[in-house]
């Protein structure tokens, strides 16, 4: 696809990036087939082919309005186009380039503006954690609405305290700790009981993903520089093996931190260097199946598995957990339709889009419920939260269902 730029976005990286992109799609339209919001609105526009044209459009000059905005707001940025183009288009990042040249040009109703700003602003913010716990302590007594967003409090178990040759870093992540703490530490005990020791560093915080898919790119990467700060004293030194992701969002954005950075002349090596350290959890499960077989006790009963769009898309990683822990003795089935499509969480997603977010879960869950599971397993802190909040099935991170399984052979070690 050729396209002109209109003359402010030539020479500039947001504007040879999305040429470069554009000139690799060929409008088939093979991705409308797998759009979660094509297929719950039916409309071009609400599809990856409307949305390049419309970034196309904007880039050659035309004024975006508020319609434009909409459609590119409708976007999950759920990556499941880029599976399936044959072009190789890397959508995500036009569409974040999309969003934030679009975002300056058309401005928001104050309370859009007010929603969106709390959410950049609050949830990496330190007041989080203590604004969460107060939530939970009143979580009876909270609307509907807002009680789907407050999972009820949780203990996090102990914290390993052996230390191990082998160590990875661990990013807690911003809300994660808050919310769900357990996943943080059972991932801990876990890589313990298989001989690598889990290290956090404490200035690290969160990845930038929320910053910057609110078009606040600059605040998305002062994060990510923060990050890289905190975490290279432990690279540089080679103290550390990885730096491992438990929470797949966090790692599509982590593993991007050399694409983000890398027109930042004192940062790009260095995030290039990060990027190439980081792994998702489930990519050290082959290690963690021959050190913990013996050990683990899993329960019977099947185990219905979403795997979210960051990991199978974001992160092309595919069938990994599945097939390690199955190997472990767990009967862990995913959904038989539509296992490639979001559950509609796609981080702040369900809360500015929720006329769209709740029927992708509600569909999700109904092919994941088909299967009658006792519990229902993720990799992502939002798909696990927006799932609970439509389903009596226990929803909980695939660590979490492991930690609980060596449990027993901890105890009696």
């Amino acid at each position: 696809m050729q396209t002109e730029l209109a003359p402010e976005f030539q020479n500039t990286p947001d504007g040879r990036e999305a040429e470069a992109i554009l000139r690799k799609c060929v409008h088939c339209g093979f991705c409308t087939a797998t759009c979660p919001t094509y297929q719950l609105l039916g409309d071009e526009l609400d599809g990856p082919r409307g949305r390049i044209y419309l970034i196309k459009q904007v880039l050659e000059g035309k004024p975006p309005t508020r319609s434009t905005q909409m459609h590119l707001d409708r976007c999950l940025t759920c990556r499941n186009c880029e599976s399936t183009c044959p072009s190789g288009v890397q959508y995500g990042n036009l569409v974040d380039i999309g969003r934030k040249i679009v975002d300056e040009k058309v401005p928001r109703a104050p309370m859009e503006s007010a929603t969106r700003w709390l959410l950049k602003e609050g949830l990496p913010s330190p007041l989080f954690g203590p604004a969460m716990k107060l939530g939970q302590s009143v979580r009876a007594l909270l609307p509907a609405k807002l009680k789907a967003k407050v999972p009820a409090k949780q203990d996090a178990g102990a914290w390993p305290t052996r230390q191990h040759a082998r160590k990875v870093l661990m990013l807690a992540g911003c809300v994660q700790p808050s919310m769900m703490p357990n996943i943080n530490s059972a991932t801990a005990r876990v890589l313990d009981a298989a001989g690598i020791e889990t290290v956090i560093a404490r200035e690290a915080g969160c990845c930038g993903a929320v910053k910057f898919h609110l078009n606040d790119h600059e605040g998305g990467k002062a994060q990510m520089r923060a990050n890289i700060d905190a975490w290279w004293p432990q690279v540089e030194s080679g103290a550390v093996e990885a730096i491992v992701m438990n929470a797949s969002g966090c790692g599509v954005t982590v593993r991007e931190y050399g694409h983000m950075l890398k027109d930042d002349a004192a940062y790009a090596a260095k995030a290039a260097r990060i990027s190439a350290l980081t792994r998702d959890l489930s990519e050290l499960l082959p290690d963690l199946v021959k050190a913990l077989k013996p050990r683990v006790k899993a329960p019977a009963g099947v185990v219905a598995y979403h795997p979210p769009c960051t990991l199978q898309h974001g992160q092309k990683l595919r069938g990994g957990v599945e097939l390690n822990l199955r190997a472990l003795g767990f009967d862990i089935q995913v959904a038989r339709n539509e296992s490639h499509l979001c559950c509609g969480s796609a981080g702040t997603y369900s809360v500015l889009q929720p006329e769209l977010a709740y029927p992708l879960r509600d569909r999700k869950l109904g092919h994941l419920n088909q299967l009658q599971p006792t519990t229902i397993v993720s990799a992502n802190i939002g798909c696990i939260t927006h799932l609970q909040s439509g389903s009596e099935t226990p929803v909980r991170h695939w660590v979490e269902l492991l930690d609980a399984a060596l449990a027993p052979a901890a105890t009696s070690a």
